[in-house]
């Protein structure tokens, strides 16, 4: 069997797939995308197409490594995230050929279904409460909101109160037997995370995700050992080296996205490294459904597995395609009482619809993130 067509699709909301076929009639399907930026990553798969067409697709280790390797310069958000997708379609073409889901191939499933949490938005603590009410009805058990927009270098005491006030709002809502994440995006400088850690404390936060920007790993040393909150990271890191500072920091919880950090090969030895040290594994994915296929095959096997973020309904993704429009059957996907169930379907397990991927990329999309000013015309954290 030789992989003889690579074709790559710009679709709306802002996502990038990647066909994988062969000769033999199986095709597998990937999700290789940076967002914002997802017209360079098509570029950086055609590239390195040149190293797969008319190889054997079951070879994913060796082409794993020529593909992240095979250049002198390595690394960085735009070649892992296609190494990623081309990695994610050849897991799912080797299920395909040997019949079997992607977890059995990993080593075998270790959970039965795996919880997830919904995405909720709003700037007023009435609309929070207001959506966190819909998801609970719904049967969610967790969700994670951004805990503030644009945040001052050092916040006044009155943006420490809102945040306070929107995430309790959040927690009144839930309770105390649900869980509620708290994202800051990176928004945060050290001294204003060192003011908002202990102010949400009380609330007792699931985790606290990306305190600090990547570029400050180093730091989040003293952050962990101020805090009570489980501290999360990573979806701004792209392999295992970049993990290790982390982890060495005392992370509670790592967040490798499926379409960043090299695909299923890399996400899965990211797992086993944050497990020896202590720590659990929750994958970042607002994305589409084959980074969510892809995510849960992994964490159906890997045994410190937290939780896993999902997009449907997403505010990224407003006025835009939803996470469930270009598969042919929603089913595997399906969230019930806060889970979604292990499916054992060959390769990812879901079927994508083809045609309505193919009108989609006719349209593509140039979606960008928002670029923010502080009051005086710097820059400001997204």
């Amino acid at each position: 069997m030789k992989i003889d067509k690579i074709e790559t699709f710009l679709v709306p909301p802002r996502w990038l797939f990647c066909r994988v076929a062969t000769d033999e009639g199986l095709v597998g399907w990937g999700e290789p995308v940076v967002e914002g930026r997802a017209e360079v990553v098509r570029a950086a798969v055609e590239l390195l197409s040149e190293y797969l067409l008319g190889e054997d697709p079951l070879r994913i280790e060796q082409h794993w490594q020529v593909l992240s390797k095979g250049g002198f310069y390595r690394g960085g958000p735009v070649l892992s995230s296609a190494v990623a997708g081309l990695d994610q379609a050849l897991w799912d073409i080797a299920g395909q050929a040997y019949g079997a889901p992607v977890h059995a191939l990993l080593g075998g499933a270790v959970r039965d279904r795996a919880r997830v949490y919904a995405w909720i938005g709003g700037d007023e603590p009435g609309e929070l409460g207001d959506a966190v009410a819909e998801h609970v009805a719904a049967g969610m058990t967790a969700v994670k909101m951004n805990a503030s927009g644009r945040l001052a270098p050092v916040p006044t005491p009155a943006e420490i109160d809102r945040i306070v006030e929107r995430v309790a709002a959040a927690r009144a809502a839930l309770g105390d037997d649900r869980d509620l994440a708290i994202d800051l995006h990176g928004r945060a400088s050290l001294p204003a995370a060192r003011m908002i850690l202990p102010a949400v404390a009380p609330l007792r936060p699931l985790l606290v995700e990306e305190p600090l920007v990547p570029e400050q790993t180093h730091l989040l040393g003293d952050l962990v050992r101020g805090t009570t909150i489980p501290v999360a990271t990573g979806e701004r890191i792209y392999d295992r080296a970049g993990f290790l500072p982390a982890l060495r920091a005392g992370v509670s919880v790592v967040q490798p996205d499926l379409s960043h950090a090299g695909g299923i090969s890399e996400v899965r030895r990211i797992a086993a490294l944050a497990e020896t040290h202590g720590a659990l594994f929750a994958p970042h994915c607002p994305l589409g459904p084959i980074a969510l296929a892809a995510s849960l095959q992994v964490a159906f096997a890997t045994p410190n597995f937290l939780i896993q973020e999902q997009s449907m309904g997403i505010h990224y993704h407003r006025g835009g395609a939803d996470l469930l429009d270009y598969v042919a059957d929603p089913e595997p996907l399906r969230i019930v009482a806060g889970h979604i169930a292990r499916w054992d379907a060959p390769g990812l397990g879901i079927s994508i619809d083809e045609r309505a991927v193919r009108q989609a990329d006719a349209a593509g999309h140039a979606w960008r993130n928002p670029v923010w000013r502080h009051e005086d015309g710097s820059f400001a954290e997204w």
